[in-house]
């Protein structure tokens, strides 16, 4: 008897799963593939990491720059983050610190050593480049789910025989430098691999590649080069990451915007 209820059970479960995946619209799917993402990155704690940036204009010179950064995972709201750079000497000591937020503008400091001061980064200016990077300061922020709408498109092959999710999200919030993105999460570990930003006129404006994926904690994948180009200037960023280190007993105090001149 167990066996013909298994054996029943089991195609009409299926069945339904094939229902329940016909039903769903582009936008619920792009939207659970979101949330499924998210889940995977949920639960790390906190996480510091040293990277290199350099930096590279349309003649192809570069300049490289030494940074420290600082990671808190969010309950109930997004992550804190805190950037120090330690080289070269013209920026040493500049600090960036953000607090990202679901629909709610994030909150962004940058300090100046120059000027020993600390200055609020607008909501209206957060498309503007970070430190002459082809980040913007809008990509420095954890990427809460609610910031977007979502549509999924395809499934396809990205490489290194993975196969990827193609989802479309558009920004939910106001004052965004971009129209929409356009990402790739491999389908298996729904890592972000590649992500196209497209500008406000709807062009496509820069591309993100995420490569060298290791795993830690048995769970957390974290890249060791992400790369940025920007097909309107011809510039690009390179971020190289090393020594990522999790866990490591960070609390709200050490994301203290009164403290950043410290």
């Amino acid at each position: 008897m167990m066996k013909i209820m298994i054996n029943v059970a089991l195609p009409l479960a299926v069945s339904l799963f094939a229902l329940n995946a016909v039903a769903e619209t582009p936008e619920e799917h792009g939207l659970r593939i979101a949330k499924e993402a998210d889940a995977h990155d949920t639960g790390f704690g906190d996480n510091t990491a040293d990277m290199t940036m350099t930096l590279k204009n349309r003649a192809g010179q570069t300049s490289t720059r030494k940074i420290r950064s600082k990671i808190l995972e969010g309950k109930g709201d997004g992550d804190k983050s805190l950037s120090l750079f330690d080289t070269p000497a013209d920026v040493k000591g500049t600090a960036m610190l953000t607090f990202s937020h679901g629909l709610k503008a994030d909150d962004q400091w940058l300090y100046l050593p120059a000027l020993k001061r600390v200055k609020r980064i607008n909501s209206r200016n957060k498309s503007g480049p970070f430190m002459g990077s082809e980040f913007a300061f809008e990509d420095l922020g954890s990427q809460e789910v609610e910031k977007y709408t979502y549509k999924y498109l395809r499934e396809e092959a990205c490489g290194k025989g993975w196969k990827c999710h193609v989802i479309e999200r558009k920004p939910a919030y106001k004052y965004s430098g971009y129209s929409k993105q356009i990402g790739w999460l491999d389908t298996k570990e729904y890592r972000n691999v590649k992500v196209e930003f497209y500008d406000r006129k709807g062009s496509k404006m820069k591309t993100l590649t995420a490569t060298g994926f290791k795993q830690y904690l048995g769970k957390y994948w974290r890249p060791s080069v992400m790369s940025m180009q920007n097909h309107l200037t011809g510039k690009s960023t390179v971020l190289q990451w090393s020594n990522y280190k999790f866990r490591t007993g960070l609390t709200t105090r050490d994301f203290n915007k009164n403290a950043l001149s410290r």
